[in-house]
């Protein structure tokens, strides 16, 4: 049924518009007028309308996908995970009662570098003349883009600076994007260097230079920081702020808030602030920003994480708009997204509601009223305590365990 929302803000993903109301049908915004006779019309008392939010980055799991729609996040993309995942995941897809999924598949890693020991075995890379080939067959298993993983300055393997060009030179020719992982100022360097087209995290090891910055900035590279992830690896208590926040908590249910509100593995390291530093540095020096989870590491959870983050940015000198704009038009732009990010006539119905103002407090996003998903109204409470949920936690739990199994399997060997 033809669906008109009536007084209401409306962010188009760029900044508010003079319209009050949002027309679609058929899974397609249609216009922004009065609702037409026989349509259903939802009045949203003075709320606001917002394009359905992207997560740049997530890794799949079961459930990922239905607990990012109980959220508003209409869009993951995937930064890493096995080909018959990423296929099990776009079927689910298919339907309109989870967000939609773009997917890197495996990433390009040297031979027991990062993130090996989730994902063993996978294929590597040990030379740039295998750069070609790996592409080609992430491309065959229908990779949207490429993630390379810098482990430059870290203390796993890492590609060589040769590898990781060719990887870019490779992905560029077919037509990829190529989103490069770092941990450290010198694996920002690296992946700068090879002309990747998004950043994914901000290193803590030490603070970015100016001139890297402004050569970020230059090459119209973005950065996706992922501080909802980060904040909790260096001891801020991210996950139990998005858990105690009633908005959130009573779609999650008690099974996800319980496990937000425990204590997080420490990693050690210095001060978060360095972190929400860069990210203010970069965004002074005009760098285009993501909006990412980096969901599930220890502390986030799909969906509810997206807010916290946009929180984050916002206390990073972010306007709300900027912010917003880095979960929704942006994410569209840089990926290719053309359909969705925006609210304009001819573009996909994800659609978001909240009861208040993220303009004025960013916060609201979390007050979310209704969620449409191409033009289909989903169920926020659908996951919460459902088969599939208990699926979700068992897999998440079995990955954690194998984790730590080869944790300290390494450990003997060193």
């Amino acid at each position: 049924m033809p669906t008109t929302i009536v007084n209401a803000r409306v962010f188009d993903g760029a900044g508010l518009r003079d319209a009050t109301s949002v027309r679609f049908a058929d899974g397609v915004i249609t216009e922004h007028s009065a609702p037409r006779p026989g349509d259903e019309v939802v009045d949203a008392r003075g709320g606001t309308v917002l394009p359905g939010l992207v997560d740049t980055h997530v890794h799949l799991v079961p459930g990922a996908l239905e607990q990012s729609l109980a959220f508003g996040v209409t869009t993951v993309l995937d930064m890493f995970s096995k080909p018959d995942v990423v296929a099990a995941a776009r079927r689910r897809a298919a339907g309109d009662d989870v967000a939609d999924v773009r997917s890197s598949g495996i990433g390009a890693t040297a031979p027991g570098g990062h993130p090996s020991l989730v994902y063993a075995p996978i294929p590597t890379l040990t030379s740039a003349a295998e750069a070609g080939g790996f592409v080609a067959d992430r491309v065959a298993e229908g990779a949207d883009h490429l993630k390379v993983v810098s482990g430059v300055g870290g203390q796993w393997p890492a590609l060589d600076d040769a590898t990781v060009t060719a990887l870019v030179t490779a992905a560029h020719a077919r037509g990829l994007l190529v989103v490069g992982h770092v941990s450290s100022v010198a694996g920002v360097e690296q992946v700068v260097a090879a002309g990747v087209g998004v950043v994914a995290h901000v290193p803590v090891d030490a603070p970015l230079g100016d001139a890297l910055i402004a050569r970020i900035a230059a090459a119209g590279i973005a950065v996706g920081p992922t501080l909802a992830t980060v904040e909790n690896t260096l001891g801020e208590p991210g996950g139990a702020a998005v858990a105690a926040d009633p908005r959130l908590a009573g779609v999650l249910g008690d099974t996800w808030v319980r496990r937000l509100s425990e204590d997080v593995p420490q990693f050690g390291g210095p001060p978060y602030a360095r972190a929400e530093d860069t990210v203010r540095r970069l965004a002074e020096a005009g760098v285009t920003l993501l909006a990412g989870t980096d969901a599930p590491n220890p502390g986030t959870v799909f969906g509810a994480s997206l807010h916290r983050e946009l929180e984050l940015l916002v206390r990073c000198g972010l306007r709300p708009a900027r912010a917003l704009a880095a979960a929704t038009s942006v994410p569209a732009r840089v990926f290719g997204l053309a359909d969705r990010g925006r609210i304009a006539p001819g573009l996909r119905a994800d659609l978001v509601l909240v009861s208040g103002d993220p303009l004025a407090d960013i916060t609201a996003t979390r007050a979310i009223e209704r969620i449409w998903r191409g033009g289909v109204q989903c169920d926020r409470h659908a996951f919460a305590a459902s088969a599939a949920e208990a699926e979700q936690i068992a897999a998440f739990d079995a990955r954690v365990a194998e984790v730590v199994a080869a944790v300290r399997r390494r450990r003997k060997r060193i």
